[in-house]
């Protein structure tokens, strides 16, 4: 892989593309006229990250569409907060202002910034991703995304994004340091129509959750473990949760409640 920038880039710009090389252990190469598709063609993998000066995108493969950083659909979830609604996550986690939160499969971290926004100023969310170039992209687009709403970006701003596995920060933890500890795993039974999850699919942890995970995840919460999963996959049955909506057939959440 490697890391450039868009044609013609700030000083800023380079300065993040090579910090972005740094951490990433990657190449960083100067742009000199070259296409991106050039870029990526010459690339090690094909896989090359482009800093542009709104965004930091990333390119698997010549003919591929960039990934990046953006709310998509928490951005319309955490507007319905806003103007006073609910959220079933927010919900069926009984996510409350001040709460801690350790969301353990940040992915693109929609599901981190509708905890964080109920959480509030006095609340925090730490988000847990384990692929080293889906944090990096995400980190960098909640340090700077702007969604015209200071309230959503300052709860953008709030979450901090951990590269780590959450098997073993959980089993680093304290007994009763959170209150709500939440999965979002790849799910076992892929729902395809998600564009948003196909995306980042190649480059997210894909393991099933474990038993011995959410054995840490339950000593860890003072409240709540909550997942979202497919209905229909087995894995609330499997890892002991119960379905806050039983008999869905598709995407919906478990749970189970240790105060």
């Amino acid at each position: 892989m490697i890391v450039t920038t868009a044609p013609r880039p700030s000083e800023m710009a380079k300065r993040k593309a090579a910090r972005l090389a740094a951490d990433l252990g990657a190449a960083l190469v100067q742009r000199r006229g070259a296409t991106v598709r050039q870029l990526v063609g010459a690339a090690p993998g094909k896989q090359a990250i482009v800093v542009t000066e709104h965004e930091v995108r990333f390119y698997d493969g010549e003919d591929a569409k960039p990934l990046f950083f953006h709310p998509s659909m928490a951005f319309i979830r955490v507007k319905r907060l806003r103007d006073g609604g609910s959220d079933p996550l927010v919900e069926w986690s009984r996510c409350k202002p001040g709460d801690v939160i350790i969301d353990c499969t940040a992915g693109m971290a929609g599901d981190s910034l509708v905890l964080s926004y109920a959480a509030g100023e006095t609340g925090t969310v730490t988000a847990l991703e384990s692929g080293e170039v889906l944090s990096a992209l995400v980190r960098e687009g909640l340090s700077s995304y702007q969604s015209g709403l200071h309230d959503v970006d300052e709860a953008m701003r709030r979450i901090t994004l951990v590269t780590a596995a959450h098997l073993e920060y959980l089993a680093s933890r304290p007994d009763k340091s959170a209150d709500i500890v939440y999965f979002d795993p790849m799910f076992r039974k892929p729902v395809y129509e998600s564009s948003a999850i196909s995306a980042f699919r190649p480059i997210a942890n894909g393991e099933a959750l474990s038993e011995e995970a959410v054995f840490h995840a339950r000593r860890v919460a003072r409240k709540t473990v909550i997942m979202k999963e497919h209905g229909a996959s087995g894995e609330f049955q499997r890892l002991g949760f119960t379905p806050c909506l039983p008999g869905v057939p598709k995407i919906t959440y478990g749970v189970i409640h240790v105060d």
